[in-house]
C-alpha cells in the first residue's frame, strides 16, 4: 500500500480536532503530502435559490478569507513539524467538492470526522462523511466525534 497524498476535509467542528491527529500521524508515517480542505457550502447550488450575484460573491469572498485564516489558526499546534502541507478553501456542496478534489489531486486516503448527527439535524444536513465514503474512489478513514464533541 502506498500513501503519498492524504486529504483532511474540515468544517471546524469539534470532531475535526479529534480526527486531525490521525491525518498528521499518517502523513508523517508515510511521508505523505497532507491537504487540508474546507468547503464553504454554496446554498445557492444546493437549493437553486436566486441571490443577487454581487451580494453572493462578496459574501463568499469574505467567507473564503476567514476560512483560510481559520485553517491555519485551528490546526497550528497539530501541524507543527509537518513540512509537506497544502491548504485549500473550496465552494460548493461539501461532499461533491471533497470527492472532486480527491479525484483531481490523486488522493490516496481521505481522513475525516463524522459527527453522528441524528434526527432533524441528519434530515436537514445529511452526512457529508457518509456520502464521501459511498462515493470516493480512494479509502476513507472516518473518526467518530465523541459525545462531548458533537
Amino acid at each position: 500500500m502506498e500513501i503519498k497524498k492524504i486529504l483532511f476535509p474540515t468544517d471546524f467542528m469539534e470532531g475535526c480536532a479529534e480526527a486531525i491527529p490521525y491525518a498528521v500521524d499518517l502523513a508523517k508515517k508515510y511521508n505523505a503530502r497532507l491537504y487540508i480542505v474546507h468547503v464553504i457550502h454554496d446554498v445557492t447550488k444546493a437549493t437553486g435559490l436566486y441571490v443577487p450575484h454581487v451580494a453572493v460573491d462578496e459574501l463568499f469572498k469574505s467567507m473564503h478569507e476567514e476560512a483560510e485564516k481559520e485553517i491555519k489558526r485551528v490546526y497550528l499546534e497539530e501541524l507543527r513539524g509537518l513540512e509537506d502541507l497544502e491548504y485549500a478553501v473550496l465552494r460548493g456542496i461539501p461532499y461533491e467538492e471533497i470527492i472532486k478534489f480527491a479525484d483531481d489531486k490523486g488522493i490516496d486516503l481521505i481522513i475525516m470526522a463524522t459527527h453522528g448527527r441524528k434526527g432533524l439535524d441528519r434530515l436537514f444536513f445529511g452526512s457529508t462523511a457518509e456520502k464521501v465514503v459511498k462515493n470516493a474512489k480512494c479509502p476513507v478513514l472516518t473518526v467518530r466525534a465523541s459525545e462531548s464533541a458533537s
